[in-house]
């Protein structure tokens, strides 16, 4: 330790730290790699039990100098010079080419800075892709989501840019992957099924899928950001309805009657909802990166760094629910495999890394899905009245932007960045606020139609006269997560936005109003929600719906409502979005979305078998001005009426006296 070091050693104990200068920095720095949280102060605890308001003074001051580092992610396109060291640095390794995955090592949606690789070498910001690179070739690889913001994004003299589902990863490898060439793969950063399927690839071009040790990226990315060390804290049963020891016992019943002696969790969301933490190592999901093994006597090792549990999170530890360091979790590997033991693995989810290492050790490997997944999928009546309540607070919060929004004039400072703040701000004054589930979509005009865009000021519009305005946007709550699209027209429509708008809402209600047996998948249903769209000849290329969390991921599994085929029956106590869309290239976009939970319905005279539907969760108007009343039956109408005295009658009393004079005349009968 130099002087400058033990001086600020000697200061930091002064003010109370429990951390000398090096533990401290480190410590700043992994906060500073993980998003700002609610409140900005609660990792003062990771520090000092008590801290002063002199420590708590310093220790944001040394915070903010470590967020202002610069990390090499927001230069776009970024330099050549990167690709060229990272070509170095594969023939230093020898291999001719390496994979680069969007995901981390627990296949999340969202991930921290430190695992941002495939947008520091490429630009590509979004939440799905993949890019290959070869000495002499490289592709970056997008769904249709993404095609837009890859073109803006990704530099097409240095990377081809091809579509996932048309063009795959695979087809590219055997075209370009020369004869006896080697290509290398982060064992942590793909899945078995992933690895599988590459390797057939390989092995196609005459060449080899090969893992490397040291990641490439890492090796040339000088300033890459640490992990995170986002505070860990325990949420409280009030919102959770189940204790952490129940749910053991419950996950470890499964295990016995399946066989298994236990199973690998390397989903974040899924031990956040077995140990009730919640965490914020990654942006709008709050969950810690972690990993763990439930055994089927109900015991947890958990592989987390001690660093970012707060006292509450640390008082877990017992002889059930052991702490261990992260690189500990190579050793339990091959002591089940030792032992003779049989070890459930996702090879969806978990990283080839674990299944090597358990094939290493002689283990027994049971390729199955994490336990954890449908359990947390089916929410509890606590959860359930929870979400209920979210959503009334959401729906208030929701209203009071639309009723702002009808009242604001199209010019230069109504842009959609200026009314996405805006709606973020209403939000912020809900209770239990906790931040946004996701990065909102404000997309006017053009923009609109494209499926997940993200406004930048370089792509900042005003919201005009006669265009549409679709906003998709949610918020986390200690109570329950919310997501919710409207598409609102700013002036007059036209009669081709109000038909395609109509079109749409008809496939919302006929999948809102669904009734069906138990065993029924989203996968069932999903044509109800583009019937309409289907006899027009009309279509969207996303999926209709997806799983949502309680306080948790807004895109949760196992089930959904797509074309692809899903297994999983839709059960009582699960939340699946319901938004059917249609968007015209270079005009506009149009989306409906509310979230639904199943719920089991009385059975009707006659029937043999118990009959489930949904139940509508959120609750903001839709916009009658887009409503073409040619095109909608009685009984659709009537829908509309129905929820629309639903949505007056339980946001009317949150919202101030202005909003409700506007709710009521937005939520009036259809034909009124």
């Amino acid at each position: 330790m130099n002087s400058s070091d033990t001086l600020l050693s000697e200061r930091l104990a002064t003010l109370g730290a429990d951390l000398d200068a090096g533990g401290t920095a480190d410590l700043i720095a992994g906060v500073a790699a993980a998003p700002a949280g609610p409140d900005p102060q609660a990792w003062h605890a990771l520090v000092a039990a008590a801290p002063s308001d002199q420590l708590r003074h310093a220790l944001d001051s040394l915070l903010s100098e470590a967020r202002a580092a610069d990390h090499g992610l927001n230069i776009t396109p970024p330099p050549p010079e990167r690709l060229e060291h990272l070509r170095a640095e594969l023939k230093r390794q020898s291999v001719d080419g390496f994979i680069i995955p969007r995901s981390d090592e627990h296949q999340g949606e969202y991930v921290a800075q430190h695992s941002e690789r495939l947008a520091w070498i490429t630009g590509l910001t979004a939440s799905a892709g993949l890019a290959i690179i070869m000495i002499d070739a490289a592709a970056v690889f997008v769904d249709g989501r993404y095609i837009l913001q890859a073109e803006a994004q990704v530099n097409g003299d240095i990377f081809e840019r091809r579509h996932l589902i048309d063009e795959p990863p695979t087809d590219w490898i055997v075209d370009n992957l020369a004869k006896d060439a080697k290509l290398g793969y982060d064992p942590w950063l793909l899945t078995p099924e992933q690895v599988n399927r590459y390797a057939a690839a390989c092995k196609q071009a005459g060449g080899a899928l090969v893992p490397i040790n040291k990641n490439p990226v890492d090796a040339v990315w000088y300033n890459q950001p640490p992990p995170p060390l986002a505070p860990v804290w325990c949420l409280d049963e009030a919102f959770t309805g189940e204790t952490v020891a129940a749910k053991r016992h419950r996950i470890a019943d499964s295990l016995v009657k399946a066989g298994d002696d236990a199973a690998l969790l390397t989903a974040p969301d899924s031990i956040a909802w077995l140990l009730n933490i919640r965490g914020g190592d990654v942006p709008y999901t709050p969950f810690a990166l972690s990993f763990a093994i439930i055994h089927a006597d109900a015991s947890v090792d958990w592989y987390v760094d001690p660093r970012k549990l707060m006292p509450d999170a640390r008082s877990l530890a017992s002889k059930d629910i052991r702490l261990r360091q992260p690189n500990d979790l190579g050793t339990t590997l091959d002591d089940l495999g030792k032992a003779g033991k049989t070890v459930r693995l996702d090879p969806t989810m978990a990283p080839a890394w674990m299944e090597n290492r358990l094939k290493s050790a002689a283990a027994t490997i049971d390729h199955g899905e994490d336990p954890c997944q449908l359990a947390k999928a089916k929410k509890n009546s606590i959860q359930m009245d929870g979400m209920r309540n979210a959503h009334i607070r959401d729906g208030a919060a929701v209203t009071r932007f639309l009723a702002w929004l009808a009242t604001q004039t199209p010019g230069p400072d109504f842009t959609e960045i200026r009314v996405s703040h805006k709606l973020e701000a209403f939000r912020r004054e809900n209770d239990y606020f906790q931040g946004l589930s996701f990065n909102t979509i404000s997309g006017s005009g053009p923009n609109g139609a494209i499926v997940h865009y993200r406004a930048t000021p370089e792509t900042d519009r005003t919201l005009n006269d006669g265009e549409l305005f679709l906003v998709d946007s949610g918020a986390q709550y200690l109570d329950g997560t919310t997501d919710i699209t409207r598409t609102i027209a700013v002036g007059n429509p036209t009669s081709e936005m109000r038909r395609h708008w109509t079109l749409v809402l008809k496939g919302h209600i006929a999948l809102a109003e669904a009734r069906f047996p138990p065993g029924t998948s989203g996968s069932q249903l999903d044509v109800l929600a583009r019937h309409a769209l289907w006899t027009e000849g009309l279509d969207y290329d996303h999926g209709t719906g997806h799983g949502v969390g309680s306080f948790l991921s807004v895109h949760e599994g196992p089930h959904r409502i797509t074309k692809a085929a899903n297994q999983v029956g839709l059960e009582p106590g699960m939340v699946v979005s319901n938004e059917p869309g249609f968007y015209k290239t270079d005009a506009y976009g149009i989306r409906i979305e509310n979230l639904v939970a199943v719920i089991k319905l009385p059975r009707p005279d006659g029937a043999d078998r118990d009959v489930y539907g949904f139940e509508s969760l959120t609750l903001a108007p839709l916009d009658r001005n887009l409503v073409d009343l040619s095109l909608l039956s009685k009984w659709e109408i009537d829908w509309v009426d129905r929820y629309h005295v639903r949505v007056r009658h339980a946001v009317g009393p949150l919202v101030d006296s202005a909003t409700r004079s506007w709710l009521v005349g937005a939520t009036a009968p259809l034909r009124s």
